[in-house]
């Protein structure tokens, strides 16, 4: 019989991504002898994945990016020693004016899925993603690859979800080491979202919760060597 796994990480990607996504940093952690679990949305046709940890596994990593941790399942996320947060969020409309218009913009793309606008609608969304980055650094996903009618749907309500999160995800242990790297220049997630994200994460945990900004960075974080730096904080070395 196989060993099981003694540490092990579970990654959920965002609204419009895929597990493809973390095939990079699946064959880095697999190097470095972790278990590798992605979930998966199945908004392009890849089959819907929720994975589970192995029950014997001593360090348990959860990463997510952006909506992705808002899509694992609370009792996965409850059961993490760590929790690595990507250009994510907890509310992600802030209050106030901007919030108002963000909102306006949401409806927007809820209305235009489905629609002979969809495809400009999932266009920009990648650039804006993407930027200040050119939108072919990104995987080539499901909003590339095309989106099957059960994905389109999921798709749909997964945007109500993100327009509806108004806290930290539910599950989220206090006792985690949790490390958050915010996307300098985030067009997707407003610097009120990042900032109240770090405020409630301060009330909820235990420990103060280690903060990256990356400068000049997009929503995406197309930066090469963000896995091997996640991996170091992992295992005890501090790297900003």
């Amino acid at each position: 019989m196989a060993d099981l796994p003694r540490q092990e990480v579970i990654a959920m990607h965002g609204w419009g991504g895929d597990s493809c996504a973390w095939e990079p940093w699946q064959r880095h952690f697999d190097r470095h002898g972790w278990h590798w679990q992605s979930g998966e949305r199945g908004y392009g046709g890849r089959p819907l994945a929720q994975p589970q940890w192995h029950a014997n596994s001593e360090r348990r990593v959860l990463i997510g990016h952006s909506l992705g941790p808002h899509l694992v399942q609370a009792t996965v996320l409850c059961q993490a020693t760590d929790v690595v947060l990507l250009a994510s969020f907890g509310r992600f409309i802030p209050t106030g004016a901007g919030g108002r218009a963000l909102r306006t913009a949401l409806n927007g793309m809820h209305a235009a899925i489905g629609t002979e606008g969809e495809t400009a609608m999932l266009t920009t969304f990648l650039a804006r993603a993407a930027d200040p980055a050119d939108p072919d650094v990104l995987p080539s996903g499901p909003l590339r690859k095309g989106l099957s009618s059960e994905g389109r749907d999921r798709l749909r309500r997964d945007l109500e979800l993100l327009s509806q999160t108004i806290g930290l995800p539910d599950g989220i242990p206090t006792q985690a080491r949790v490390l958050v790297v915010e996307a300098g220049a985030d067009a997707i997630v407003s610097s009120a979202a990042s900032r109240q994200l770090l405020l409630d994460l301060q009330q909820k945990l235990q420990a103060a919760p280690e903060h990256w900004t990356l400068k000049d960075v997009g929503h995406a974080l197309p930066v090469p060597d963000l896995v091997c730096r996640v991996q170091r904080w992992l295992d005890g070395a501090a790297s900003s």
